[in-house]
């Protein structure tokens, strides 16, 4: 049963979740967000994807506005995820503040049924149980992974009380629906077979076979291949090769593996920031530190579990990389194709489960350690305010000034010509901007498309290539960003309208830009040898509400 206080306290942590959310609502187009893996790719592919009229279209489908119309449909994910639904529906923005809310009010809930039935039960524990799941639930998560890692604590509150003999209704409603917003492959795919391990384990401790729990550990998963058939049927149909089979992992020397194990354990990943440097790590250690010199090892089992889980997840995720692998990635090819690094995905839910168990340890010390725990939980929070995107991206374009819609308005207006009867390609921004104005185009950001095509995309830009080694590494070993690379801005993809670079010595091959139906390029830079690369100058386009200074060249 609840109570009044809790109740208050709940309502106090969903009014701070409003407060961090409300610059989406109030600022709209005008707010910052994050550019990579986000605006420079998902939002615009939703957008692409809604407005291709291949929402639903077949396993066999394509989206003619990319890549000449070689880019798969199920390149693009499920018409199942509600997310689509909501870029389909409604304006991007509203879109994405509706996404961010759904998320990060499951988040809390979750998080805070997980702890307050399975982990730290009891009224003495509501407000360290609450402080944490809002602190869970403010978490700067990777936004079009939706739940895949926000959701893990719901569904594991859902499958401990069906292991425990107590599951109900509600319990499977969560694993029927949660898998219509997240993805398998971002999130669930590891912790389901974790969740196997866990089962498995059980049966091997004695504590029988719990058909109930393995059952709806197989039922989840069941609704996740209904859900995800395409990427099921691309997996397990494989047709022709495709830009990931030249994607290779295994690369990194020991002692980098190492490094990295560490860096990972302490700093955490871009894609699961879980921002715990400050203050959750050193409250676990002071925590295993007790739990050391108090010998508290069977009180407190769970939080010693997740503590040794937490870093052998950093250090499964560092090794992924080691170049001991290569051997078995010749041998069998879906190592590399299939990034099993990501158990670290479940991390965000180890660490913070970890951050309750270890506030309960150290408030146990005594008067002023209780003082503490409070001080550390309440730091937390208060440091996850300050990762909110309108801070960190402040210096980065706005949604307005990154897709630049006026400006590319202008410059469709100018070509005069259907978009569908020529192709483009973008040199210092990201193709998704062109995309997402509509236009069709030759360079692309996905995760897999033909190898064929990527092969024959290389010999615009072999000349540049063969200049920088980093480009010439990031295109061949992987390739997802089919860009026009340049060996002067490397990896440099941002080039805002106020910068006063030239690109110069450049070395296209625009023979093969035009044989493959390339007709303009939007560049970020006047090219000062532009005759050489067969493309002439048409016009300059700059405009208040774009980042971007765009130099409009023709193909001659």
């Amino acid at each position: 049963m609840e109570t009044r206080n809790e109740r208050r306290l709940i309502v106090l942590a969903l009014i701070v979740i409003a407060i961090y959310l409300s610059p989406l609502f109030i600022l709209q187009e005008n707010a910052h967000i994050r550019v990579h893996d986000n605006l420079d790719s998902n939002l615009g592919w939703y957008k692409v994807l809604a407005r291709s009229g291949e929402l639903f279209g077949g396993i066999h489908g394509v989206i003619p506005q990319i890549i000449n119309g070689l880019l798969s449909r199920n390149a693009f994910g499920t018409e199942y995820s509600v997310i689509v639904w909501l870029y389909a529906l409604f304006p991007t923005m509203v879109a994405y503040g509706f996404s961010q809310a759904l998320t990060r009010v499951v988040a809390f809930f979750g998080m805070y049924l997980l702890l307050k039935t399975h982990l730290l039960p009891g009224v003495k524990w509501q407000q360290l149980n609450i402080a944490t799941a809002l602190a869970f639930a403010l978490t700067p998560f990777w936004p079009s992974g939706m739940l895949s890692t926000l959701g893990m604590p719901l569904a594991l509150w859902a499958f401990l009380n069906i292991r425990n003999g107590t599951g109900s209704l509600k319990d499977y409603l969560v694993l029927t629906f949660l898998p219509l917003y997240s993805s398998i492959v971002l999130g669930f795919f590891f912790f389901l077979t974790a969740m196997g391990i866990f089962w498995l384990v059980d049966v091997v401790r004695g504590k029988g076979w719990n058909f109930r729990f393995l059952l709806s550990i197989l039922y989840m998963s069941f609704i996740y291949l209904l859900v995800e058939y395409r990427l099921v049927y691309s997996f397990l149909f494989k047709g022709e090769p495709n830009s990931r089979d030249e994607y290779f992992h295994a690369e990194l020397p020991f002692w980098r593996a190492v490094r990295l194990t560490f860096k990972n354990y302490i700093l955490g990943h871009t894609h699961v920031m879980t921002v715990h440097t400050l203050f959750i790590l050193p409250a676990t250690l002071i925590a295993i530190y007790f739990v050391y010199s108090k010998k508290l090892w069977k009180q407190e089992k769970v939080f010693v579990f997740l503590f040794a889980v937490n870093f052998i997840l950093s250090l499964w995720y560092a090794f992924w990389f080691y170049e001991g692998w290569l051997p078995l990635t010749k041998k069998f090819h879906f190592m590399d194709t299939f990034n099993f690094a990501r158990y670290h995905f479940l991390r965000p839910l180890v660490i913070y489960a970890s951050f309750a168990l270890a506030l309960k340890i150290i408030s146990l010390q005594g008067f002023s350690w209780a003082k503490t725990a409070k001080w550390l939980a309440v730091m937390q929070i208060l440091l996850l305010g300050l990762f909110n995107d309108e801070i960190i991206y402040h210096k980065k374009p706005t949604v307005r000034e990154f897709y630049a819609e006026e400006l590319f308005g202008e410059i469709k207006e100018h070509i005069g010509l259907p978009q569908d009867a020529y192709r483009v390609a973008s040199i210092g921004i990201h193709p998704v901007i062109a995309q997402y104005n509509g236009f069709y185009t030759l360079d692309t950001y996905n995760n897999f498309y033909p190898l064929s095509y990527k092969h024959q995309f290389r010999k615009i830009i072999e000349k540049e290539l063969a200049k920088n080694k980093t480009i010439r590494k990031y295109f061949d070993k992987w390739g997802g960003r089919c860009y026009i690379f340049t060996a002067q801005l490397g990896k440099r993809y941002m080039i805002k309208k106020d910068s006063k670079r030239h690109l110069k010595d450049l070395q296209l091959n625009t023979a093969v830009f035009k044989q493959m139906g390339g007709r303009y390029i939007f560049s970020a830079l006047p090219i000062d040898n532009a005759e050489e690369n067969q493309l002439t100058l048409e016009k300059v386009f700059v405009s208040k509400l774009s980042a971007w200074k765009i130099y409009l060249y023709k193909t001659m």
